[in-house]
């Protein structure tokens, strides 16, 4: 995002008459969620000051060294306690029915220890490859794949259903070649440990909001105008 983050956190850039992050947990009480932990890093006090007077818990967690999504998820383990829960990013944006949905796949099937969220694409090489066998359970997930060398078109969504038995997965991840801890790294060992990990597919709209283009793009889509100087106009 460049310069756009200079002075806040992409989180909190505009879309519309709210920033991002708000319209994703406005999105995620529509689908029934009633408690809020919020992990934040660079310039997180600005996000922690704009939900003072949300009318839903919030918890914060403040990761203080970035070292990879694993490590972000930990923080949590108190606040998650022994429930089943939903994971999303603070730059990824969908629809509340997939929300419901995600959660819905994890807490209809006992034996199941976690749902990813996944979209089909050409190419998975800019996100996470998440493989699949023929009876709808994830069998690997390669986090950014070299381009052209994956052998499905599944791409994680960066939406994720678990259970508490992936808090004690993160207590054991290596570090990725990338130098960090990863969320991808968990979901492999519990696969290799006979897990029952299933997908589902994103059925509505979705958008990962990581570039300038992506704020526009998320913006028409919900009926507003955004150029690079920060102006916003309702359509």
């Amino acid at each position: 995002m460049g310069a756009l983050t200079d002075h806040v956190p992409k989180p909190m850039l505009p879309i519309g008459p709210k920033p991002l992050i708000e319209h994703i947990l406005d999105a995620l009480r529509e689908a029934g969620i009633q408690r809020f932990g919020i992990v934040i890093g660079y310039l997180g006090d600005l996000i922690e000051q704009h939900f003072a007077r949300y009318p839903v818990p919030i918890s914060w967690f403040y990761q203080t060294e970035l070292n990879g999504t694993a490590r972000a998820l930990g923080l949590t383990r108190d606040f998650v306690g022994s429930d089943p829960f939903l994971l999303t990013f603070g730059d990824i944006w969908c629809e509340a029915k997939d929300y419901g949905s995600l959660m819905g796949a994890l807490t209809e099937n006992d034996s199941t220890e976690a749902v990813i969220g996944v979209r089909w694409v050409e190419d998975p090489w800019a996100g996470a490859a998440v493989y699949v066998d023929n009876e709808g359970y994830v069998t690997g997930v390669i986090e950014k794949p070299a381009k052209g060398t994956s052998g499905t078109n599944w791409n994680s969504a960066g939406l994720y259903a678990f259970c508490k038995s992936v808090m004690n997965e993160l207590e054991h991840v290596p570090i990725s070649p990338r130098g960090e801890y990863e969320i991808a790294s968990a979901i492999n060992q519990l696969i290799d440990r006979g897990r029952k990990l299933r997908y589902y597919s994103i059925s509505g709209r979705w958008h990962d909001v990581g570039r300038p283009e992506d704020l526009r793009a998320l913006s028409a889509e919900l009926g507003y105008t955004f150029d690079l100087g920060g102006t916003i106009q309702e359509l």
